[in-house]
């Protein structure tokens, strides 16, 4: 799940880490009012969960109360459009109105979990302002890193090595290292899965502040951080993704081909979408209904796909282990008595209790298309789908 930046901000604060003043609007005269509060020039910046906010012009300095105003009206109501959201762009429903800070440096500060290693690293950069991903692969030399150990927590002497390692001023080593410290805190105590503040701005009066900050967290955390679930906001997501959640189904990803997927176990899941491209088509979703042996499940699955006009045909792959194929066969029966399927349907059924799923598909007298290898199942998906587009 993700934080707005506003949200993310809010968080730094309490954990003691600086930010500039700023207010939230929903309203362009929210705005001006904050803009006149703050005095002086300030940035006006749309709060979208997508990166390259200042090139898609989400992002404006204005110096007066009524350029604010005039900036929120423009961006509140409209979808923003970057390299992150695709064509469709995401809804801008909230500005963050925040005073200008005069920088002299930017620097960069994240924390992320290495899966290797099995801890979380900090990385700090001079190179702080642009993408994390574009230094490492140009300027690895300037990453630094430092591994904190879970058990035992951060220790001084890594945020202090850290601090020094950005060439800042001696009278900046201490807040400098206090900042690490405390990004480190929030994101143990939230379960972030990422924590990351670039820039970190030196101001030209030596202060350090939070210019702008992204939080992602843990989902599968969601249960003991009830706070950070209420930050959660549905409009920036999916729509479908919003309603697969909400039919009990976690595991779905909406993506851009138009053969929808039913499939069991993430592993086989991803297998699916290489071998539907390596077959010529593509795959509408990533889609994985777990073991749950509940025939309603797949009914959800069915209702999500075919609520999804992208989708010309339907791939349902499942190899049972902990998984009944008969409970999976039943549930198909159930979905295309309870709704209108218009999309064939490509149906692969392989493990425990196969005999009896047969059957049941067998004496339902439903029209599918039926597959017995892998290969096979992808191949007639493709062909299913360009016929019926």
């Amino acid at each position: 799940m993700k934080a707005h930046e506003y949200q993310a901000k809010q968080l730094l604060a309490e954990f003691g880490v600086p930010v500039p003043r700023c207010g939230v609007a929903r309203t362009p005269a929210e705005a001006k009012r904050i803009a006149g509060e703050l005095a002086g020039e300030v940035v006006i910046k749309a709060q979208v969960h997508a990166g390259g906010r200042g090139k898609a012009g989400g992002i404006k300095i204005v110096s007066s109360p009524d350029e604010a105003e005039q900036a929120a009206k423009a961006m509140l109501g409209s979808r923003l459009v970057t390299h992150q959201t695709g064509p469709q762009g995401v809804p801008v429903n909230v500005v963050l109105v925040t005073e200008a800070i005069d920088i002299e440096r930017e620097l960069y500060l994240g924390i992320v979990i290495d899966n290797v290693a099995g801890a979380p690293v900090i990385m700090a950069s001079e190179a702080g302002g642009m993408d994390i991903e574009e230094i490492a692969r140009t300027r690895p030399e300037k990453i630094l890193k430092a591994y904190v150990d879970p058990t035992t927590g951060i220790r001084s002497y890594q945020t202090r090595r850290l601090a020094y390692g950005l060439n800042l001023k001696q009278e900046q080593i201490r807040p400098a290292s206090d900042i690490i410290g405390n990004l480190y805190k929030l994101f143990q105590a939230k379960d972030c899965s990422l924590a990351e503040i670039n820039p970190l701005a030196v101001a030209r009066d030596g202060r350090l502040f939070a210019v702008d900050a992204k939080l992602n967290f843990d989902d599968n955390a969601a249960y003991r951080q009830k706070a950070v679930a209420d930050l959660r906001d549905t409009s920036q997501e999916d729509p479908l993704e919003v309603e697969a959640k909400s039919k009990g189904i976690d595991n779905y990803v909406k993506l851009d081909g138009n053969i929808g997927c039913i499939v069991n176990g993430a592993g086989l899941a991803m297998a699916v979408l290489d071998l539907l491209k390596q077959a010529g088509g593509g795959a509408a979703n990533f889609l994985d209904i777990g073991t749950m042996n509940d025939p309603e499940r797949v009914v959800q699955a069915f209702r999500i796909l075919t609520s999804d006009r992208d989708v010309k045909a339907v791939l349902v792959n499942i190899f049972g282990g902990m998984a009944r194929v008969d409970i999976i066969a039943q549930g198909i029966v159930n979905a295309s008595k309870q709704m209108e399927i218009k999309v064939p349907v490509v149906v692969r059924l392989a493990g425990t209790n196969v005999e009896q799923g047969e059957r049941i598909l067998k004496d339902s007298g439903l029209k599918l298309v039926r597959a017995y290898s892998f290969k096979e199942a992808a191949e007639k998906a493709v062909a299913a789908a360009k016929k019926s587009s």
